[in-house]
């Protein structure tokens, strides 16, 4: 492979091999790997082959997740892809997992970290660029396109050098694998201070800004506790910080303060009806009980640009857990998804992730990936 030019400016260095010529590095890295791009997939950047969000697009009978747009974040199959392949027959390691997922049907994948087992093809740690140019050979090979990671987001603010060079070394393997998004599967803060949220806005501005001049769309992943109420006034408790709500979400408050420009998210679409179930009143400044009931859709029709990943995750009702609801395979439970999807429209730009957090069992190894092919199917079958 021809070496890439670098100049003393990292930053620029980054530009010049991220940015503008990102598709020929693409395309580069692909040939030397053995393995061509699909231009009909590949091709164009969705930004520009998609219509814009909010336009849902096709008629009554219309699936709502075309084919293309259905994924699966492969922590839902970890029990696969860390499997030792001398020790079973069941797809174990990436390549013969991405082998099976393709034969279900999906089209896209989001990665959950870069290891696994260390007898499968490529060692156990293929978090590199050597790494990443082998895992996308086997991304085209079967017809897959990578679409994110929950991987590194610095720790530290101000970021550190070493940080910094960290959060650019991703940037780079999400290049090669040819991923327009990357994220981490936390939520910006885990704090209910508006102060606190200040920073993580702050922070998350500074990496989306890097990410931008990589090509590449930065998200954070979202739990339940980030669509609790902010407590912005009334009383101070004794360290001086405010006790009470004006009703605002923290997560909305941090959809305001955050660039929409550089800074995305990826709404976890079981863990939002878990806070609708659990955030459904608040402490008003004035010391009174108020209620206000999350609508997970009604956030992304207001935000719907800067939400271009779901994940597509199911449950039953529980009102013994403390979270109303039980992780069950997507399309077996409660959740209204076909109300979901036609509320939230934009078809053809959302990319929802089949999860299920609880597939692996110690008892049937088969079971993740069964509940992998169980979620397909189910998302195949939304129709308006």
């Amino acid at each position: 492979m021809t070496e890439l030019h670098t100049t003393p400016d990292p930053d620029e260095a980054l530009r010049s091999r991220l940015g503008i010529n990102r598709r020929r590095f693409l395309s580069t890295c692909t040939a030397v790997a053995g393995a061509a791009i699909a231009a009909p997939v590949f091709g164009a950047a969705p930004a520009l082959a998609q219509p814009a969000p909010g336009s849902s697009g096709g008629g009554p009978g219309t699936r709502l997740v075309p084919a293309d747009k259905r994924g699966i974040i492969l922590y839902t199959v970890r029990d696969a892809t860390g499997r030792d392949p001398l020790s079973s027959n069941l797809p174990s390691g990436f390549r013969e997992v991405f082998k099976e997922l393709a034969r279900y049907g999906y089209k896209q994948v989001e990665f959950a970290g870069y290891g696994q087992h260390a007898n499968a093809p490529g060692g156990a740690n293929l978090e590199s660029v050597a790494g990443a140019k082998l895992l996308r050979s086997w991304l085209d090979e079967y017809g897959l396109r990578a679409q994110g990671n929950h991987g590194f987001i610095p720790a530290s603010w101000p970021l550190t050098q070493a940080d910094t060079d960290q959060f650019k070394k991703h940037l780079e393997i999400a290049n090669i694998l040819g991923m327009d998004h990357m994220g981490t599967g936390g939520d910006p803060t885990g704090s209910s201070y508006k102060a606190d949220w200040d920073v993580a806005a702050d922070k998350w501005n500074a990496l989306g800004r890097i990410a931008d001049r990589a090509g590449l769309k930065l998200y954070t992943h979202n739990h339940d506790a980030a669509y609790g109420f902010l407590l912005d006034g009334g009383p101070l408790d004794d360290q001086g910080r405010p006790t009470r709500s004006s009703g605002i979400r923290k997560l909305e408050y941090f959809l305001r303060v955050s660039d929409p420009k550089t800074v995305w998210l990826e709404m976890d679409i079981f863990w939002a009806h878990v806070a609708q179930y659990k955030f459904h009143t608040y402490t008003a400044h004035d010391g009174s009980t108020r209620e206000k009931v999350f609508d997970p859709a009604a956030l992304v029709v207001a935000h719907n640009a800067r939400y271009p990943l779901f994940h597509a995750k199911d449950g039953t009702r529980n009102d013994t857990n403390g979270m109303g609801y039980d992780m069950v395979p997507f399309g077996e439970g409660v959740i209204d998804y076909r109300t979901f999807f036609k509320r939230v429209g934009a078809r053809n730009y959302h990319n929802p992730m089949v999860e299920q957090d609880n597939a692996p069992s110690s008892t049937d190894p088969a079971q993740s990936l069964t509940h992998a092919r169980i979620g397909y199917d189910n998302l195949a079958a939304l129709r308006k």
